[in-house]
């Protein structure tokens, strides 16, 4: 395939180069007059392992040519892949200066002829970017079927990205609905077995995966300096966490939905929190943990409310499917804020047997809902049929009997996002999505 990348930096350059070394002819745009040169040369812009040789053997080969006319480049490729930078401005918010520019270049040499093109957008850009540039700029072009558009995320690594491009450890490619694939050729210029989402869903995973690369440099340089004012070694306490990877290197906990609950933590996060401030540390992650989990129950709260009905069903109360321990659960939480704001609840849980409640956790109860044995109910029958809102936060009901009780003037609230209650005749929304 022939191929324009517009800008020459260091996602283009790695990108240029390795689908030369694929077979693809490539042309490289840039504004800048000395890259184009060192292009057309085989020489790199950037110091980066293995890219002068793919440079210098693309150029010798003829797979990679470089101009800085963007309509030339556009008439002799069939496909663009937009790779200019969005830096930060003064604010702190993204400059799209340069997208917008090539963007416009690229519609504008298009307009000229009636020939297919595919744009894949790899800069970095917020979510909503790539709707308001197709609706700005593209819109006609689109609607004719001429243009496809894809927005197709970067993961390269400073020091790797040539090995990174080659065997992606994450491949993305968004597209206007996210349920339509694009082209098998498209698909399979940026290699790896792509994910395909919405337009915005892409543009998000890329923030989504800095965002937790950010979190874990932070939490680690915390605990490292916990661990030094302890005289404890951070690297080696680091090193035994990484070790589990059914809870904590994996995928468990890493789904949007419920507050964190339970006994074990908030006590903790507090417990070190305080800790921390008795020894006069800075640990701003941790100071925070608690804040974004009360602000995140705060919205589950809202969300409640802004369906302005006054009969709210709750499926589940205790903090984790299968166990009757409500202790710090968000559902408790919840059901209180709405039974103090004069909201009609009825509440069924399976796994709750006010008899057999013992200890913190009957303690718990009867100071925040001693009317909890008058709002459970033992057939879910009565939930369902009594509740213009219906809150589920675990599957302790038979997705049958959900179907049969179900009403398309109910309103259903899923909190961990069980699927497949979006199959049913009722109005639903999740926390979180």
């Amino acid at each position: 395939m022939n191929i324009s990348v517009f800008g020459l930096g260091y996602v283009g350059a790695v990108t240029a180069a390795c689908l030369a070394q694929k077979g693809h002819f490539i042309i490289g745009v840039d504004l800048h007059a000395a890259k184009v040169g060192a292009f057309n040369e085989g020489i790199s812009p950037i110091v980066e392992p293995e890219l002068d040789q793919l440079l210098k053997t693309a150029s010798a080969t003829g797979h990679i040519t470089a101009t800085m006319d963007a309509t030339e480049a556009v008439a002799q490729s069939e496909a663009s892949i937009i790779c200019v930078g969005t830096p930060s401005l003064p604010s702190g918010s993204l400059d799209l200066s340069y997208v917008l520019h090539v963007s416009g270049q690229i519609a504008e040499a298009l307009k000229k002829s009636t020939k297919k093109h595919a744009i894949l957008f790899r800069s970095t850009m917020l979510p909503g970017s790539t709707r308001k540039i197709v609706a700005d700029i593209f819109a006609d072009l689109v609607k004719s079927g001429q243009v496809t558009i894809c927005y197709c995320p970067e993961f390269l690594r400073e020091g790797t990205a040539v090995s990174d491009f080659q065997a992606p450890s994450l491949a993305v490619i968004g597209t206007e609905d996210g349920s339509t694939s694009p082209p098998a050729d498209i698909a399979d210029l940026l290699g790896g077995k792509p994910e395909v989402l919405r337009w915005e869903g892409a543009e998000m995973i890329k923030y989504s995966c800095n965002y937790f690369h950010a979190l874990k440099v932070g939490f680690a340089n915390e605990i490292g300096r916990l661990c030094k004012h302890l005289r404890e070694d951070g690297t080696r306490v680091m090193d035994v966490l990484c070790a589990d990877t059914r809870l904590n290197i994996s995928r468990y906990y890493m789904k949007p939905g419920n507050p964190f609950g339970g006994s074990c933590l908030p006590k903790d996060v507090s417990a070190l929190k305080s800790f921390a401030r008795h020894e006069n540390l800075s640990l701003p992650l941790l100071e925070n943990t608690v804040a974004t989990n009360a602000a995140h129950q705060d919205l589950f709260v809202n969300l409640i409310e802004s369906k302005a009905k006054r009969r709210i069903g709750f499926l589940g109360l205790a903090f984790k499917a299968e166990t009757d321990d409500l202790r710090g659960s968000p559902m408790v939480s919840a059901a209180e804020t709405l039974l103090g704001r004069g909201y009609e609840l009825r509440i069924y849980d399976p796994h709750i047997n006010l008899s057999r409640l013992i200890g913190a956790n009957e303690q718990q109860i009867q100071a925040r809902m001693p009317h909890l044995a008058q709002l459970l109910k033992f057939d879910v029958l009565d939930v369902l049929q009594a509740s213009d809102v219906i809150v589920v936060s675990q599957k302790c009901v038979p997705l049958e009997v959900l179907r049969e009780s179900a009403r398309t003037n109910q309103i259903v609230i899923d909190v961990n996002g069980w699927r497949e209650l979006d199959t049913l005749p009722w109005q639903y929304e999740g926390i979180c999505w």
